[in-house]
């Protein structure tokens, strides 16, 4: 589209340049009635051939400028194009008082130099300053015409043509070079957004390594220090405990590739098995209640397994818990809600950290919600509701599952 663009004005330019040039050339004709035409004539087209090529000069500065591509053109080259637009229009003026030209040649030719002055003028300046400076040029060699006494229809088609050249390469130099700013934008927004798509999935590693590893790492390091103390007593349990922590490394190992592969969603009667596992190994009183957890969709599921997988890795991490409750139930709205309570919490800042923001996130891209709070007593309580496609008139089943000690 650029390289488009800049040969269409390139070859505008070009063309109107050779359009002046061809306009003048009846004007050698004269030369019998009106010797000057030998002088004022050639110099007339040389002028406008070197007005012509300034003007592409500068057209292609000027517009990397309003790229930003480049500082702004020298002043040299836009005085030089400036001068040589006064001196064409001059010579044209000059040429209609001497009867040269005849006043329909005078009006194509003010069209054709002030199209080229304007062209990359506008580039360069705010439109406003630009009309004025077309309208102030057209004006002088309008008025200049006009002052030959050969009547107002000079004038007229001074002032008309030289309008339509300004306008017409005005405000298409401008249009062209908007266009190709903001093409310029939409490509760099297009980097920025593939940009932000790698960071997004950096994050969505890093969050869902966290989860996958935390629990897991937990469960080994607990797994291996109660294997410790077995070899210790030399109790033949420690075999048993070592390799439920090599079936752990492996099953780690497995969800760790399926991260990398980006397919792996989390089951919640998985997670809740797993749960009341690991708590129970760590001597913490477990219970779940609520709804048979295939009344939710796969979706609801996944999200709420993930709940409860970062939930019992901070029950293990952080604090000292004695019991943990897990409720799943339905609410009249349609959503299903997983709350989490367990005691024996330290004084940790409540909802920090990247465990907490991951499933901030997994939850508000369902138009779900998550709270953690600490309340009195040294309770914990996280509470995750997560709304459900379908929601069943009434729960399917509730259960009660106790682990550990008596409560």
């Amino acid at each position: 589209m650029e390289l488009y663009s800049r040969c269409s004005m390139y070859v505008s330019f070009g063309l109107f340049t050779l359009g002046g040039m061809l306009v003048l050339l009846p004007g050698l004709a004269t030369f019998r009635r009106h010797p000057c035409a030998l002088l004022l004539t050639p110099l007339s087209m040389l002028l406008l051939l070197c007005q012509g090529a300034l003007a592409i000069a500068l057209n292609s500065q000027a517009l990397d400028h309003y790229l930003e591509l480049r500082e702004a053109p020298g002043r040299r080259l836009t005085i030089g194009l400036a001068a040589v637009s006064a001196a064409v229009l001059s010579c044209v003026a000059v040429s209609h008082a001497a009867g040269v030209l005849a006043s329909w040649v005078v009006a194509e030719a003010v069209m054709f130099s002030t199209a080229l002055l304007t062209g990359p003028f506008s580039l360069l300046m705010p439109i406003r300053r630009t009309v004025w400076v077309s309208a102030l040029a057209v004006a002088t060699v309008s008025v200049v015409v006009g002052a030959t006494g050969r009547g107002v229809a000079p004038l007229a088609g001074s002032l008309f043509m030289g309008a339509i050249g300004s306008a017409s390469f005005g405000f298409s130099s401008r249009g062209c070079g908007w266009i190709l700013s903001v093409l310029r934008e939409l490509e760099q927004a297009r980097d920025v957004q593939a940009r932000l798509a790698v960071a997004e999935e950096r994050l969505r590693f890093g969050r869902d390594l966290h989860d996958v590893l935390g629990r897991n790492l937990s469960v080994i390091a607990l797994k291996s220090e109660l294997a410790v103390q077995l070899v210790r007593r030399e109790r033949p349990e420690a075999v048993e405990q070592m390799i439920e922590v090599q079936r752990i490394a492996r099953e780690s190992q497995g969800e760790v590739r399926d991260v990398v592969r980006g397919y792996r969603t989390a089951d919640l009667d998985t997670e809740l098995a797993g749960a009341l596992s690991v708590l129970r190994a760590a001597g913490v009183d477990c219970r779940v209640h609520g709804d048979d957890a295939s009344a939710l969709p796969e979706q609801a599921q996944s999200v709420l397994a993930w709940v409860v997988r970062e939930g019992t890795t901070n029950v293990l991490r952080h604090g000292d818990a004695r019991r943990c409750a897990i409720r799943l139930r339905a609410c009249p709205d349609g959503a299903a809600v997983l709350t989490m309570e367990n005691d024996g919490v330290d004084d940790r800042p409540t909802g920090k950290g990247n465990g907490i923001d991951g499933l901030r996130e997994r939850l508000t891209a369902v138009d779900g919600t998550l709270t953690a709070e600490r309340r009195p007593g040294g309770v914990f309580q996280l509470t995750a509701e997560v709304p459900r496609a379908t929601a069943p008139d009434e729960p399917r089943s509730y259960r009660a599952v106790t682990a550990g000690g008596a409560g």
